[in-house]
C-alpha cells in the first residue's frame, strides 16, 4: 500500500549546462512509512507547476544568471540560497493544502505517482531532470475539477474586559477587524456563565461602538480563558448540561447582539504538554477521556441552536484535542463541520527564563527545537493534516514579549523548555508598569510580559522612518543565534 508524503524539504543544489546553464533544485521527500527519496526540479518546473495549480502562493523572484558557465561560486551563491528559501515555502504551502496536495500534478512534481489516481501528467522521474516541455503537462480542462479557493484573509483579536480603561471601544479602529473576540465569561457549575465585575458593561459598550461605527466587526463571546475552564469537562458531559449550556450562550448572544461564541478550554506549556485543554487537567481541572468527544456533540447542538451565519470557534494548541488515550486527534474532519474557526495560539511556548526561548516561534528553521511541534509551521501543518481547512485557522500572534535576565549570547537549546507551568495564554494581566528610569532600563520588568509599546516606551526600540531598530545599548539578534532583543 503506498504511504503518503510526511514532508518535502529542498536541502540542496547541483547545476546543469543543458540546453543552458540553469541551476537544479534538490527535494528530498518523506514518506510516512519513513521512506526518502530525492526530485531534482529547476525553477521553470516550479512555475509551471504553480501555474497548473492555479494557487495564490508566490513564488521567489527569477533572477537572471547571465552567464555561458557554471562557475564554482554559484554553490553559495546568495541569490541561489534566498531563492532555495522561498521554493521550500512554497512547497510547504502546496503540502498543507488539501486540494492541491491531492493533485495529481502535485503527486506527479515530487514523484509520488503512485498516489495519482489521474495520471495524465508527467513529470520527468527522479533524477537530473530533462527541459519541461509543453507536451508534459496537464491540460488546464482536467484541473478543472479542483475546487477553486479564494479565502480573505481574517484579521481578528483578543480584547479583554480588563483593557477597557486603556483601550476603550471608542477608540478602536474597527476597520482593521474583522471578527473580535470578547474574553472573557466563564462556566459554571449550572451549565451557566459568571461575569467579571464589570465585564457585561464593557461588552456593551464595545457592541454599540462596533455598531455605530458601520464597520462590518463582528463581536464574539470567549468562554473559560486561562483560570476559567475549571466546569468545562462537567458541563460538556451530559446532553442535559450540553443542551443547558447551549440555551445560555443563545440567551446571551440574543441579549447582546453577539455574532458568535468561542470556547477558550485552554492550553498552556510544559515540555509542550497541554493544559487547560479538553482530557488535560490544566490547572487542577476535573477532566474526561470523553472531553474531546463531548466538545464534538456540543459543537453540533450550538450550531444547530445558532444557525450557519454565526460564528463557532475554539481557541486550540498546536495539536488538535486530545482523545481518549490523551493523544492528539488525527481526525476533525466531524469538528470542521460545525465550526468556523480554531484560533492557534502560538505564543507564550516560552516565558522569562535565565535560558530563553521563543515566545511565538514561526517554525524550526534551525533545526535545533526540543519541541518542533509548538511551532506556527508545525501547527498549520498538524491542523490540516488531521482534517481542519486552512481557511479556517486563525494564528494567534503575541504583540508582546518576555524580559529575562540573562547572560546568554545564544537560545539554549535553542528552543529549551523553562521547565515551570506557564500561567498563561490570556491570564488576567496587571496594570502596565510605569517604566520610569534610565533609557533602555527594563529592570522592573524582569520574568514579566513587555507589550511592544512599552519597548518603545522605554527606549529599548525607537522608529526610524518606517522602521523600528535596536536603541540604548541593545541589538537585534539573528534568528537562529537568537529571538530576543539583548544588551
Amino acid at each position: 500500500m503506498s504511504s503518503a508524503i510526511d514532508s518535502l524539504f529542498i536541502y540542496n543544489h547541483t547545476t546543469s549546462s543543458f540546453p543552458q546553464p540553469h541551476v537544479v533544485y534538490i527535494i528530498n521527500v518523506i514518506r510516512e512509512n519513513g521512506n526518502q527519496y530525492e526530485v531534482l526540479r529547476r525553477y521553470s518546473e516550479f512555475v509551471t507547476l504553480k501555474e497548473a495549480l492555479e494557487v495564490p502562493f508566490p513564488l521567489p523572484p527569477k533572477h537572471v544568471f547571465a552567464t555561458s558557465f557554471l562557475p564554482s561560486a554559484w554553490v553559495d551563491n546568495q541569490l541561489i540560497e534566498e531563492r532555495k528559501r522561498g521554493l521550500q515555502m512554497f512547497l510547504t504551502h502546496l503540502l498543507h493544502r488539501l486540494d492541491a496536495r491531492s493533485s495529481a500534478t502535485f503527486l506527479a512534481f515530487i514523484g509520488a505517482s503512485d498516489l495519482v489516481m489521474n495520471e495524465s501528467c508527467f513529470w520527468p522521474k527522479a533524477g537530473l531532470p530533462e527541459m519541461s516541455f509543453k507536451g508534459t503537462l496537464m491540460p488546464k480542462e482536467i484541473l478543472k475539477n479542483e475546487p477553486e479557493r479564494t479565502t480573505k484573509p481574517i484579521a481578528a483579536a483578543y480584547y479583554p474586559s480588563w483593557a477597557s480603561d486603556s483601550s476603550p471601544p471608542h477608540k478602536i479602529d474597527f476597520s482593521k477587524f474583522d471578527v473580535l473576540f470578547f474574553a472573557f465569561a466563564t462556566p459554571n457549575g449550572e451549565a451557566g456563565i459568571n461575569w467579571d465585575s464589570g465585564a457585561q458593561e464593557s461588552l456593551k459598550n464595545l457592541v454599540s461602538c462596533v455598531r455605530r461605527s458601520g464597520h462590518p466587526t463582528k463581536i464574539v463571546l470567549s468562554v473559560g480563558g486561562w483560570g476559567g475552564c475549571h466546569w468545562y469537562s462537567q458541563v460538556m458531559s451530559t446532553e442535559a448540561s450540553r443542551t443547558k449550556f447551549v440555551k445560555t450562550l443563545c440567551d446571551t448572544i440574543e441579549s447582546y447582539g453577539l455574532d458568535g461564541i468561542d470556547i477558550d478550554w485552554k492550553a498552556a506549556y510544559v515540555y509542550f504538554e497541554p493544559k487547560e485543554y479538553p482530557n488535560s487537567p490544566g490547572s487542577g481541572n476535573p477532566h474526561s477521556p470523553e472531553d474531546a468527544a463531548n466538545l464534538l456533540s456540543f459543537f453540533k447542538a450550538l450550531r444547530s441552536a445558532i444557525g450557519n451565519s454565526r460564528i463557532i470557534s475554539a481557541a486550540v494548541t498546536q495539536l488538535p484535542w486530545l482523545g481518549p488515550k490523551g493523544l492528539p486527534l488525527t481526525n476533525v474532519e466531524e469538528y470542521a463541520k460545525y465550526m468556523s474557526f480554531v484560533n492557534i495560539m502560538n505564543y507564550d511556548v516560552f516565558t522569562s527564563s535565565s535560558h530563553p526561548g521563543p515566545n511565538a516561534p514561526l517554525s524550526d528553521a534551525c533545526g535545533t527545537s526540543r519541541q518542533p511541534q509548538a511551532t506556527a509551521e508545525a501547527a498549520f501543518k498538524q491542523w490540516t493534516r488531521a482534517g481542519m481547512p486552512a481557511s479556517k485557522l486563525l494564528l494567534g500572534l503575541p504583540l508582546y514579549g518576555y524580559v529575562s535576565k540573562s547572560t546568554d549570547k545564544k537560545l539554549s537549546g535553542s528552543f529549551a523548555p523553562s521547565g515551570r507551568i506557564l500561567n498563561v495564554a490570556h491570564p488576567k494581566s496587571k496594570r502596565p508598569i510605569s517604566l520610569s528610569g534610565a533609557a533602555g532600563d527594563l529592570s522592573k520588568l524582569w520574568g514579566q510580559q513587555i507589550a511592544f509599546c512599552q519597548l518603545v516606551e522605554a527606549g529599548a526600540l525607537e522608529k526610524r522612518g518606517e522602521h523600528y531598530v535596536a536603541a540604548n545599548g541593545y541589538t537585534m539578534g539573528k534568528v537562529c543565534q537568537t529571538l530576543m532583543i539583548g544588551a
